[in-house]
């Protein structure tokens, strides 16, 4: 086998094995410890909210989604996330969009306004232009969704479309807790 083969075949065994592993929240019930939630860092702009901080957080359940206006993906996402938001947010529930741009155009505080005018958000809306916060939670993924315990821990993170009702029943359990 030739070195680029092997290279490809590689390539292709640990994209599939990537692919094929769970969430981060099955790792938690591995037995691994939870980690602290990181702070909104570098955010520009927050929008719907005052600023805020995961530190005055604590006794809340967050639930933290990377998103950007003009992915389709998040966009087919957003309906979950303003539902769980309307449905919790006087049971506890924090929900922060970190809107972390994909493109030029989209770092524009006037565009983000509009959008979340357009797409009807209520929720607070961190603009993340600088990616900070995106490298913050370690993230690589638009939507992104990580839950945040009462405790400030990242307990459970989905990545992309889907699982909306493990989702919605994980924000229940931290809600009851």
């Amino acid at each position: 086998m030739t070195a680029r083969r092997q290279f490809l075949a590689t390539a292709a065994a640990a994209t599939a094995a990537a692919f094929a592993m769970p969430d981060a929240s099955a790792f938690f019930s591995l037995g691994r410890a939870p980690a602290a939630a990181p702070e909104f860092a570098g955010i520009d702009t927050w929008l719907n909210s005052a600023p805020l901080r995961m530190a005055d957080l604590r006794g809340k359940v967050v639930l933290v989604d990377f998103w950007t206006y003009t992915c389709i993906n998040c966009l087919n996402h957003l309906p979950a996330v303003k539902s769980w938001h309307e449905k919790y947010k006087d049971k506890g529930l924090v929900t922060v969009g970190v809107h972390t741009p994909e493109f030029a155009y989209e770092k524009s505080t006037k565009n983000v306004k509009a959008a979340i005018e357009r797409l009807g958000i209520q929720h607070a809306v961190a603009q993340d232009n600088s990616y900070a916060t995106w490298r913050a939670f370690s993230n690589n993924y638009w939507p992104a969704v990580y839950l945040v315990d009462k405790t400030g821990h990242v307990v459970y993170s989905h990545f992309g479309e889907g699982r909306y009702a493990e989702t919605e029943k994980t924000i229940q359990t931290l809600l009851a807790q």
